[in-house]
């Protein structure tokens, strides 16, 4: 292959110019031809004048006699008689040799000539090669499965990835997992782990809440990568992790449509939610993000109960399932329903402004903080002031109370002394919510009290 073929070759094989330099003579020669025929003939109208003495001895061409050799009147006498005379001119005399007109057929034919050789000698090569084709098929195969392997060592090496214990426990447990990919793209960024841990009966389903763009479709994906990375083979982004080994995974994630076929990205959706909840089996793992957010909040928190509710009973279904959702009424699952368990990606608010910690941490999130997002992603000020009114409007109508952003210092402050006081402001300290400056800010003070 090497010898027969160039280094770059163009996309067809019908294109010529692939059959590598010095292979083949007649095809270098046909080239030399095809790219150089002004030299060519240059080289023979040289050669001619040498031959015959004739130095007035030219070779040019037209469209009705081809190439040919003209000579004055003054040298006819000197012409030898292999030359032909063709065309009698005023001031001398055009001729043809049979060596012209060869050379002629060559410069007119060359490219089809020398395509057409190229093609029979890459066939050549393929016949030949057919005959090696299972040796050389599983040199491939033999290949790419190296190279498959020390591209995942590489990268378990460079992001300081961990070896899974892949056992047939049912149980998923991770210790300060990560998105291979998100921290792969934001090298700048600190990237925040999380620990995961879904039993076969317990904490089966994670019902996790929380703010748009707080990181729940994140934290979600890089569990389901973890695991296909430890199925494959792979080191997983993780200080450590235990995996047991599941029969598929299922994800329902994003919003689409297919218009062309009629169905609305609602349609799509639940097709999608059916397809899983039909095929899926108890070793499954399930990803569901916000199902039921196509349709009125109702309908769509009727059909998101009633996917969590068959999601988590064993006598039907039974997966281990994450199920990110902005339906704050279905935490109250987690005391009604065995194997449910509510987390929530922690946020910290100052005033108006939110900051999102990337902490999954136990327990439901109180709001959606969705007024917040959109001041965040530049709705302008009137609008934000204008949502926050009607939302209040809302939920006074239907005897919600509106929960308005907490204000949290950036110290809790002790007004009184004693170890009773510290072990109060303790027990009511969110660590998860803290900056590391934060909790020094903390110890320090609950010290200096304590003192």
């Amino acid at each position: 292959i090497g010898r027969t073929l160039c280094d770059d070759p163009p996309f067809s094989v019908r294109e010529g110019e692939f059959i590598r330099e010095g292979f083949d003579p007649e095809v270098d020669r046909l080239r030399s031809i095809l790219h150089g025929g002004k030299g060519v003939i240059a080289s023979m109208e040289a050669a001619e004048k040498e031959k015959t003495g004739i130095r007035t001895l030219k070779i040019g061409y037209n469209k009705v006699f081809g190439y040919y050799i003209e000579v004055s009147n003054s040298f006819k006498d000197q012409v030898p008689d292999t030359y032909i005379r063709k065309q009698t001119l005023v001031n001398g005399e055009r001729y043809i040799t049979q060596e012209l007109k060869d050379l002629e057929h060559d410069i007119l034919s060359a490219s089809d000539r020398v395509s057409a050789l190229e093609y029979e000698l890459f066939t050549r090569l393929r016949q030949e090669l057919s005959g090696h084709v299972a040796r050389i098929q599983a040199t491939a195969a033999a290949v790419a499965e190296a190279d498959c392997l020390c591209s995942l060592a590489a990268v378990a090496v460079k992001n300081n990835y961990c070896c899974p214990a892949v056992d047939e426990s049912g149980v998923i447990e991770i210790h300060q997992g990560r998105h291979p990919v998100v921290e792969a793209m934001r090298p700048d960024a600190l990237f925040v782990p999380n620990d995961t841990y879904m039993g076969r009966s317990e904490d089966r389903v994670s019902i996790i809440t929380g703010p748009n763009m707080a990181g729940k479709s994140t934290y979600m994906r890089q569990v389901a990568l973890m695991v296909l990375m430890a199925q494959i083979g792979s080191f997983v982004p993780a200080k450590a992790a235990r995996l047991g080994i599941v029969d598929r995974i299922f994800t329902r994630i994003g919003a689409s449509d297919d218009l062309s076929a009629g169905q609305s990205t609602f349609m799509v959706e639940m097709t999608e939610v059916s397809d899983i909840l039909r095929t899926a089996t108890a070793d499954s793992l399930l990803i569901l993000d916000e199902i039921g957010r196509g349709t009125s909040t109702f309908d769509g928190m009727s059909i998101a109960r009633a996917v969590l509710e068959y999601c988590a009973d064993p006598k039907r279904l039974g997966a281990k399932t994450l199920f990110a959702t902005h339906y704050h009424e279905l935490t109250a699952m987690e005391g009604t329903l065995p194997g449910v368990k509510n987390y929530n990606i922690a946020v910290r608010t100052r005033g108006e402004e939110i900051v999102f910690l990337r902490k999954i941490v136990p327990g439901g999130a109180d709001r959606s903080y969705g007024i917040e997002v959109a001041k965040l992603a530049g709705l302008p000020d009137k609008g934000v002031q204008r949502a926050k009114t009607v939302l209040k409007e809302l939920e006074e109508e239907n005897g919600v109370q509106y929960v308005a952003a907490r204000k949290e210092e950036d110290q809790v402050s002790l007004t009184a002394i004693g170890e009773g006081e510290v072990l109060d402001a303790l027990r009511r300290c969110q660590p998860d919510t803290l900056t590391p400056i934060e909790a020094m800010s903390l110890i320090y003070e609950w010290k200096q009290k304590l003192n």
